[in-house]
């Protein structure tokens, strides 16, 4: 069966389909029917060099084609065929029922219409027939428009006998599901229509939209221009031509409709979807208005020369799966559908499974098979949606987020604890255990949440421990739920500072730096930026809560850590403002390590720095940390 000559192809491109032929015994056949047995020569031939298979090569699994040899996806795309194969058509008009007389016309038009005047040359031009629904060899049912066509065996539906304009026929075909077309063609047994409408239908023929009108008077019969310019502004158009519509040939006159031709975006259809949307149908109905006659059906007897037959209706295309499958099967209810890849779903691979919603679902292309991409939930997750606008802040990246996140994590992609939970170092994120309960103690505790890092609770004070289960050196256990830990406030064991102002005296002048250089940096025992939380009077000296929140200079001995910590200023000297404090406000704190206070903290007088934080002073600040580092002090 293959050409002597090589090898006949047919264009992969899905919708520039070369029609391709083999000669066999004297006779032309058509390779739209037999292009896959001449597809399949040829690759016996490519592959083994004659007929002659390895036996071990046949047990192989052939490749996906959605994938490359690395297991890259790629646009991938269903064989093409004649959908209406084998498929059921509904005609409005069968002969037959009851049996009817029918003729068909010999010789050619010409020589039929000069012998229209003598009524024996007109019968030598008719050979007639009956259609008879009930004896097998006489019937014209519609399952011959889309069964195998033989050309040694002919097969045709036929209509009643001269149902003409204004009553129509017509065929309504059903391809079960959402196909790609290329062509539609009809292979006529009698005289091509004069008149003809095809009609597409993209929802299982809810609703009709026209193909193409054939007319030999397209402005009288549709109110269309013949032959009209097909433009990108009109590509979705149904255009009227009087190609087709001629009388000749007396049988055998086909009819053939291309959906691309002509259309100024063919050749760029991955990009258009206006073209991919006018291909698409579910369903095929032709519409015969008028009959092609010789003019002398004003006669009885000539009547039975004209109807509508057709021996084979082909549809030329491809299962519409968006490039995302080979192949269409048949799915557990017997219904048609593609067989999705790519992370891909529905019936025409039109939308992403379920949990890969990572960027929205795209037509593959020639150039990216545009798969789906799996959310990261780091495995906390099952279920996941689709976000236009993080999918943007992400350069296009990934736009998931993750839904009802397990294993008490949370955020977009579960990627931290929840409130109440803190992370477990020793196992990865991916760990259903990552996150440990907080866990922190009812009386100790100020709050329930701790630090999500650290798992630290927020204590009371005078509490201390990761939950707030024991009192801080120095402190005894009360009784009261509100203030858990006490401690008898004490002076310092070092010598105390003078007092000021005396009875008669003013107060000193404030000794405190007031610039941030790098000499007062260095002279100072410790440099660092906390907040005043809350303050208590504690005879003549006056305890500050502070939240240190970054430390640039420390000497070793003092013990200094960032969060909470206890500041101790006199009375007296707060009376003077020095240093001057207030609740609530952030402050830049320099000054000198007294090694005889006992106290736990830090303890200012007149000769410290506190002046109030500004943000511009961090980069300075760690510029002179890092020359400290270099010995520049």
């Amino acid at each position: 069966m293959c050409p002597e000559g090589g090898c006949v192809y047919v264009n992969s491109d899905p919708f520039r389909v070369k029609m391709a032929s083999c000669r066999l015994s004297g006779g032309l056949l058509v390779a739209g029917v037999l292009v896959w047995a001449v597809q399949l020569c040829c690759l016996v031939r490519q592959t083994s060099g004659g007929f002659d298979l390895n036996m071990f090569a046949a047990q192989q699994s052939p490749p996906d084609p959605c994938y490359d040899e690395n297991g890259k996806p790629r646009r991938c795309i269903p064989d093409f065929v004649n959908a209406a194969f084998g498929k059921e058509v509904k005609a409005s008009s069968t002969c037959g029922t009851p049996a009817s007389r029918y003729c068909t016309l010999t010789g050619n038009s010409a020589d039929a219409a000069a012998a229209g005047g003598g009524e024996s040359s007109a019968e030598r031009a008719r050979v007639c027939h009956v259609c008879d629904s009930t004896v097998p060899k006489r019937q014209h049912p519609p399952s011959y428009l889309t069964d195998l066509h033989n050309p040694n065996n002919v097969t045709c539906w036929q209509s009643e006998p001269y149902i003409q304009y204004p009553t129509n026929v017509t065929l309504m075909l059903s391809l079960g599901k959402k196909f790609e077309l290329t062509y539609v063609t009809l292979q006529f047994c009698s005289l091509r229509p004069e008149s003809m409408i095809i009609y597409k239908s993209m929802d299982y023929g809810k609703s009709w939209v026209p193909y193409q009108f054939y007319s030999t008077q397209c402005k009288k019969t549709y109110q269309k221009p013949n032959r009209a310019l097909i433009t990108r502004a009109n590509e979705q158009e149904a255009i009227c031509t009087d190609a087709h519509s001629d009388i000749e040939p007396l049988t055998g006159g086909r009819v053939a409709f291309s959906t691309l031709e002509g259309r100024p975006s063919a050749f760029n259809f991955d990009n258009s979807p206006v073209l991919q949307d006018w291909v698409t149908a579910t369903d095929i109905k032709v519409v015969f208005n008028r009959l092609n006659t010789l003019g002398d059906e004003a006669e009885e007897a000539s009547r039975d020369s004209y109807y509508y037959a057709v021996s084979d209706f082909a549809v030329g295309g491809r299962c519409k799966c968006n490039g995302h499958a080979s192949k269409c099967v048949h799915d557990r209810e017997g219904r048609l559908a593609c067989d999705c890849k790519h992370n891909t779903a529905g019936d025409e691979c039109d939308h992403c499974k379920p949990f890969h919603y990572d960027r929205p679902w795209q037509r593959a292309t020639a150039r990216d098979a545009n798969e789906c991409i799996a959310c990261n939930c780091n495995l906390h997750a099952r279920r996941c949606r689709f976000n236009m606008e993080l999918y943007k802040l992400s350069g296009r990246k990934g736009g998931g987020v993750c839904l009802n996140c397990r294993h008490n994590t949370a955020g977009r992609h579960c990627h931290y604890c929840k409130e109440g939970f803190y992370r477990d170092e020793s196992k990865p994120i991916t760990h259903r255990k990552a996150c440990k309960a907080c866990d922190c103690h009812l009386v100790g505790a100020s709050g329930k949440t701790c630090n999500q890092t650290t798992g630290q609770c927020p204590c009371k004070d005078g509490v201390t421990g990761l939950t707030c289960n024991r009192c801080a050196k120095g402190f005894q256990q009360s009784r009261s739920p509100v203030a858990p830990c006490i401690k008898i406030p004490r002076g310092p064991t070092s010598v105390p500072s003078p007092v000021y102002p005396k009875p008669g005296e003013r107060c000193p002048e404030c000794q405190g730096a007031k610039k941030v250089n790098r000499k007062n940096y260095c002279k100072s025992g410790y440099v660092i930026m906390c907040s005043i939380m809350s303050r208590e009077i504690l005879g003549e000296w006056t305890k500050f809560t502070i939240n240190v929140g970054t430390i640039f200079k420390r000497e070793q001995s003092l013990k200094l850590r960032r969060g909470d910590q206890y500041m101790y200023v006199r009375q007296s000297d707060l009376q003077c403002k020095c240093p001057k404090l207030r609740l609530g406000r952030k402050y830049l704190l320099m000054g000198s390590v007294d090694s005889n206070n006992n106290r736990e903290g830090l303890t200012l007088d007149y000769r410290s720095t506190a002046i109030p934080w500004r943000n511009r002073w961090g980069k300075r600040l760690r510029r002179h940390q890092r020359r400290q580092k270099d010995g520049k002090c």
